[in-house]
C-alpha cells in the first residue's frame, strides 16, 4: 500500500483520469443539460486536461509541489469553456494545497483537494 503520493505518482494519477475522461466523453456530454443541453463538457474537459496530460508526458515529475503546479498552470492555459474553467480552478487550489511539500500523505493529499473543491465555489460567489 502506498503510504505517500509523489510527483510521480500524481502524475499517473492525472493520467488516468485523462484516459477516464476521453474514455467516457460521450457520457458526460450526454449529461450536460444546464444552463444549456449543448451537451459539449466532456468535450471540454477533455481538452481541458489533455493540456495536463501533454504537459505531464513531455517531463518527469518531480515532487507533489513541482507535479500539482504544472498541471495547474497547463489547465488554466488549456481551459475550454465553462466546465474546463472549473476544472482548472479545482487544480489551481489542489496545487495551493500541496505547496512546498516533496510528497503528501493521504490526509494532506485529501486536506489539499477540499482546497481544490472550494475554490471554484469562491471564484463563483
Amino acid at each position: 500500500m502506498r503510504e505517500q503520493i509523489d510527483g510521480a505518482a500524481l502524475r499517473n494519477m492525472v493520467l488516468c483520469a485523462y484516459d477516464a475522461l476521453e474514455a467516457n466523453e460521450q457520457a458526460i456530454n450526454e449529461l450536460n443539460v444546464f444552463p444549456v443541453p449543448d451537451g459539449d463538457t466532456g468535450a471540454n474537459m477533455r481538452l481541458t486536461l489533455g493540456s495536463a496530460a501533454a504537459d505531464l508526458r513531455r517531463k518527469e515529475a518531480t515532487t507533489v509541489t513541482a507535479t500539482a503546479d504544472r498541471v495547474a498552470s497547463a489547465l488554466l492555459r488549456g481551459a475550454r469553456g465553462n466546465s474546463g474553467v472549473i476544472l482548472s480552478l479545482l487544480f489551481r487550489g489542489l496545487s495551493k494545497g500541496l505547496k512546498k511539500l516533496e510528497t503528501a500523505t493521504a490526509a494532506e493529499y485529501a486536506k489539499a483537494m477540499t482546497t481544490g473543491f472550494k475554490t471554484p465555489q469562491k471564484a463563483g460567489m
